[in-house]
């Protein structure tokens, strides 16, 4: 085929049903890809809940092993996150409403430098929150993240409950955290 031939092909409309088939994979992939991002059951459920320690933003130290007997929310998050900014109050307000019965929140700061943390934590209010950052993203991935927002809970054995990859609601915080606090 000559270039001018190459041309005349490639301006030729495209048939009916090649454009509707294109436009109904398309559907069909954003339905997958929309499917696969909410809360989706974790085959990890009920396994040893990885290690996790470090320093943490305010300078203090956290380990996860000196937390059993507590229930935990282990949330992925990042300050360039707009679902992360919207969940960060919920969670915060979930420990401070469950902490007598032992539920504690645990950020995990991805991809961020500390000063856009520390910002995000004093728009959103929840500045109480403890964060481990986490520059590269190393100890996200070992708790086997695939992005944020992401969160874990923890039951009081040290064994992940559950997890959503997506945005926490307060109906999946009392559907999954409240009955592990009945026990």
């Amino acid at each position: 085929m000559t270039g001018r031939a190459l041309t005349s092909w490639l301006r030729r409309p495209l048939p009916a049903a090649t454009l509707l088939v294109t436009a109904v994979l398309g559907v069909v992939f954003a339905l997958g890809l929309h499917r696969a991002a909410g809360p989706a059951p974790d085959p990890a459920a009920g396994a040893p809940a990885p290690a996790l320690a470090g320093p943490t933003l305010d300078g203090g130290h956290f380990d996860l092993a000196e937390n059993r007997g507590r229930v935990l929310l282990v949330n992925v998050f990042a300050s360039w996150c707009g679902p992360c900014r919207r969940e960060l109050p919920l969670l915060v307000d979930a420990e401070r409403q469950w902490s007598a019965q032992g539920v504690r929140l645990v950020g995990l700061n991805v991809k961020d430098g500390t000063t856009a943390v520390r910002a995000l934590l004093k728009e959103t209010g929840t500045e109480s929150m403890t964060v481990l950052p986490d520059p590269d993203g190393t100890l996200a991935v070992g708790w086997g993240a695939r992005g944020v927002p992401e969160t874990f809970v923890v039951d009081r054995d040290g064994r992940i409950a559950d997890r959503i990859r997506g945005e926490v609601t307060r109906q999946w915080l009392e559907q999954r955290v409240g009955p592990l606090l009945a026990g």
